[in-house]
């Protein structure tokens, strides 16, 4: 039975985008007969191309993403190369993975209360520069996106880095970087042109998959971005909650505009690849050493320091803000702490964080058990299938959810299963399956495999050979596996909203909506709520292999590698 494991979770991934793009399609062209569209047309492309403003929406899309992947890339490359092997980067690397199980929308916040005119930033500077109001400055949904950006990169830069480090052994980066320090070069110069070309092919697809997000954020547009006029995903999403079901049609039009904008982010972005190379190429021929580049890893380090130190920083003011009391401008601190707000919303968190687990938890035990299945057979099987396929992964990754999610909602509704706990968990797993095989992967393929043909040997089954021995010296990995696609599950705005039809108040859509209440303190409350089932996961993930294996070392070893 487990060969048609893969053929499932293929199915799962690239099954639902399928189909959803061909819901959004239809009707971009006018056919949908459920709302009287039997006849093909440009009227919806017509209507699309006649609102004020979409042209800039699109310009904010396509210009914003570009500059924020490339930003976040560019620090990660940066930093690597110049401290790669040093207790700093022993130290970020500590830092900056538990930053990767903050979702979005809560990193978003976090940066909007220490930046914001009356934010904690401004409140600090007050101190000194006498200021008894805040600045009348548009820093918080900026015209040009400059917060979003800043947000994007924030919370981008966790997770390449996590990425490189997962390519730098492969590299052999460490003798690498021997053999260029003996032949002069500076450690950065040294790294760029010797390992860069060796871990960037590694990269290349989480790198697209940070750009397809970074062009069609929705959750944080919706906290960060502009408003007049909104990123081209944000006024997408306000078309199709709209009560007037006309302006569906629009919105599938705009939805595939959305998908052509992610296209030529991509065409740009491997246009400048090859530029890149290509000029790389005459650098590294060049012959020239850069041995003088201590303020280049200075500021690397600086950039680096200040992207996770703002997401830290801003995760304690969402602490502040969900226990403070009266706290006006410009004090530092609140003049009381209260958990009144907290207990009038017991009721609500409560309801919320059930909701959240009924989606998150049938969600990730779907994942771990299909992904396990997949890797499974891959042991058993000869011909090692699936290595080839390895971009199929991340299609749910590059593709816009806003592309598909309605042709999504129409498809679910043809098949009954519209605004129902089983299509929202079927959504969910499309965008936790990838990160999850991507987690588990590596450790899995990399358990030797001696242990299984030992077992075998001993007249065990393979299946016994799985849930006795493979299982059992995977358990850490599998327990990470899942608290990512927990964290992942947790922080999924559209697919919550728009297949739930907003029947589903989970953690992530609460906190989005206060978003333009302005209501700090509840904003606040539910910012952090965002991070508490995350955060649990992952410490389930540390402590229940050091109680199951306490007087096992061995064990205990193989978990840690």
């Amino acid at each position: 039975m487990l060969r048609f494991v893969p053929i499932i979770t293929i199915a799962f991934m690239i099954g639902p985008v399928s189909a959803g793009l061909i819901g959004t399609l239809l009707p971009a062209f006018g056919i949908l007969p459920a709302l009287g569209g039997t006849e093909p047309g440009l009227d919806p492309w017509a209507a699309l191309f006649a609102q004020p403003g979409i042209w800039q929406s699109v310009r904010l899309s396509l210009v914003n993403g570009l500059i924020a992947s490339f930003v976040s890339v560019a620090i990660v490359m940066l930093f690597c190369a110049a401290w790669q092997g040093t207790r700093i980067f022993r130290a970020m690397q500590r830092i900056l993975s538990p930053i990767l199980a903050v979702p979005h929308a809560t990193a978003a916040f976090g940066l909007a209360f220490l930046i914001a005119p009356s934010g904690w930033i401004a409140r600090l500077i007050a101190q000194f520069a006498g200021w008894d109001r805040p600045p009348d400055i548009a820093i918080i949904h900026d015209p040009l996106g400059i917060a979003m950006i800043a947000g994007l990169v924030a919370k981008e830069i966790p997770f390449l880095f996590l990425m490189t480090l997962a390519a730098l052994p492969q590299a052999d980066t460490d003798r690498t970087a021997q053999i260029t320090a003996t032949l002069g070069y500076g450690r950065i110069a040294g790294w760029f042109k010797a390992t860069l070309p060796r871990i960037y092919p590694q990269i290349r697809l989480p790198v697209l998959a940070v750009l397809a997000y970074s062009t069609s954020v929705v959750d944080v547009a919706i906290i960060l971005g502009p408003t007049t006029p909104a990123p081209l995903a944000v006024r997408i999403l306000g078309w199709l909650s709209d009560p007037d079901l006309a302006l569906r049609f629009m919105a599938s039009s705009a939805a595939i505009l959305q998908l052509l904008v992610v296209v030529v982010a991509i065409g740009i972005w491997v246009a400048g690849e090859r530029i890149i190379a290509l000029t790389g190429r005459q650098i590294a021929a060049n012959g020239q050493r850069f041995r003088h580049d201590g303020g280049m890893r200075a500021g690397s380090a600086v950039l680096a320091g200040l992207s996770a130190g703002a997401l830290i920083l801003g995760l304690v003011v969402l602490l502040v803000w969900s226990i403070a009391g009266f706290w006006g401008f410009p004090d530092i601190l609140p003049r009381s702490f209260s958990l009144r707000l907290w207990q009038r919303e017991y009721d609500a968190i409560g309801s919320s964080l059930v909701t959240t687990l009924l989606i998150a938890v049938p969600t990730v035990v779907i994942a771990i058990a299909l992904v396990l299945g997949c890797l499974e057979h891959e042991t058993r099987s000869r011909h090692k299938p699936g290595r080839g396929a390895i971009w199929l992964i991340y299609l749910p990754l590059i593709v816009p959810q806003i592309s598909f999610m309605f042709g999504l909602q129409v498809f679910f509704t043809l098949i009954g299963l519209e605004r129902t706990l089983i299509s929202v968990v079927l959504s969910h797993l499309v965008f936790v399956l990838p990160y999850v095989f991507l987690s588990l992967s590596d450790p899995f393929r990399a358990l030797d495999p001696r242990y299984g043909q030992t077992a075998l040997c001993l007249g065990a089954s393979p299946m016994r050979v799985f849930w006795y021995v493979r299982l059992p010296l995977l358990t850490r990995a599998v327990l990470t596996a899942m608290a990512v696609g927990l964290a992942v599950t947790v922080g999924q705005y559209l697919p919550t909203l728009l297949i739930g039809a907003g029947r589903f108040a989970t953690v992530t859509t609460e906190a989005v909506a206060l978003a333009s209440g302005g209501d700090r303190r509840m904003i606040g409350i539910y910012g952090l709520l965002q991070m508490v089932l995350p955060f649990a996961g992952f410490a389930c993930a540390l402590l229940i292999p050091a109680i199951l294996f306490r007087h096992r070392r061995g064990m205990n070893a193989q978990n840690r590698g």
